[in-house]
């Protein structure tokens, strides 16, 4: 089946996927008519206030849960605690009535138009295309943010109240440690958060090793919980990583994009690597483009460098007076072992495929030309030939 998650599917979509596998630190598990389904409290209290209100009463302290009612099938679970886990749920046509059911008795109202919706349309569709039988249904939840936004709430409890004030979200339970289900404190200068193994190590492999192997560096709270304290890293950026962990996004700022981008190659977050380069090139200036390029090589981002290519390509005669641009063109140049005539210079073959790139017209052609006739100018001048 292809559907528009898969065909969009990035590390937080197959992070989604991974977090109903085994190990996945799972704190209670359902029993329906004798099938497991190992769960997170935290999650299923982030995105249902039907759970959140159970896990804090009749729940509360179980660590398995067993339900009997024969209206309640376990496919028809299932699938529930798939669309709470990811947005969307894949029903096979047998089973749409028990888990319409299943969803009232959850209070989510949401899902139940979801499904009927869905429902409507592939009766149209069957209709008009004889001979055709749909087995599956897939239901996606429409708005793509809301699941990232639950979650992030879940970041929004897990601050230190002395920092509570940058919160935005709000969870359908009562902020109180206990019903955070936190596992995990993190400390970062002095401050203490409650957070979830499940977003920390489940994303994370520098987590996973710290709270794994320890080295020496996880103890146990008070509150009888595995402690990490962290160091080279001010609570202001960790706040925006643990956001990105969370909800899969964090704001980025000019003053904060650079130090967000270490913490995440300290942290082995490739994705968040990623996201703070798209906002580096969305701040580009004329200064700072030689800088941005050098980070982009450093932090191994191919696709900023090639941005950062194209910027200098648009604005030619601007960077070309900047020195630290000509001490670049120098690197580039003396990092090519015995030069021949056919051997080129990294960076300028960059602004000259971008400057002969998508032409159109014969005025666009005259500008590439005398575009590559300033840059062969420039060489010279630098006593290069390339």
């Amino acid at each position: 089946m292809v559907s528009s998650k898969v065909m969009r599917r990035d590390l937080y979509e197959e992070f989604l996927r991974r977090l109903s596998d085994p190990g996945m630190y799972q704190d209670v598990t359902f029993d329906v008519h004798g099938e497991k389904f190992p769960v997170h409290r935290c999650i299923l209290s982030a995105r249902s206030s039907y759970f959140a209100d159970l896990f804090r009463t009749r729940w509360k302290g179980r660590k398995e849960i067993k339900l009997k009612h024969q209206m309640i099938f376990p496919g028809a679970f299932k699938q529930i605690v798939q669309y709470l886990y990811s947005g969307q749920m894949e029903i096979p046509v047998d089973e749409i009535e028990p888990c319409i059911t299943l969803a009232k008795q959850c209070k989510m109202d949401k899902l139940i138009e979801l499904i009927e919706q869905k429902c409507k349309k592939l009766a149209s569709f069957e209709s008009s295309k004889p001979g055709i039988n749909i087995t599956t249904v897939l239901v996606e939840e429409t708005d793509k943010w809301q699941l990232q936004l639950h979650f992030g709430s879940l970041a929004d409890i897990a601050l230190p109240e002395e920092l509570c004030s940058i919160a935005t979200g709000e969870l359908p339970f009562e902020p109180e440690f206990a019903s955070v289900y936190a596992d995990i404190q993190i400390v970062v200068e002095g401050h203490k958060f409650y957070c979830h193994k499940v977003f920390f190590c489940g994303r994370s492999d520098y987590f996973r090793a710290l709270v794994h192997d320890h080295f020496g560096e996880c103890w146990t709270s008070e509150e009888q919980l595995p402690v990490l304290e962290l160091h080279n890293i001010s609570v202001e950026i960790f706040v925006k990583v643990m956001y990105y962990l969370y909800q899969d996004y964090c704001e980025l700022s000019e003053d904060n994009v650079y130090d967000v981008l270490c913490a995440a190659d300290m942290f082995l977050l490739p994705g968040l690597k990623r996201f703070c380069a798209n906002a580096m090139a969305k701040f580009l200036t004329v200064n700072d483009v030689v800088t941005v390029l050098r980070t982009a090589r450093l932090f191994n981002l191919p696709r900023l460098e090639d941005q950062c290519a194209e910027f200098i390509a648009k604005n030619l005669d601007q960077v070309l007076q900047l020195e630290e641009f000509a001490d670049l063109v120098k690197s580039d140049a003396s990092e090519v072992q015995d030069r021949e005539e056919t051997d080129s210079i990294d960076i300028i073959d960059s602004i000259r495929f971008h400057i002969t790139s998508f032409i159109q017209t014969y005025t666009e052609m005259q500008d590439a030309e005398e575009s590559l006739k300033t840059i062969d100018e420039f060489l010279e001048t630098l006593g290069l030939e390339c």
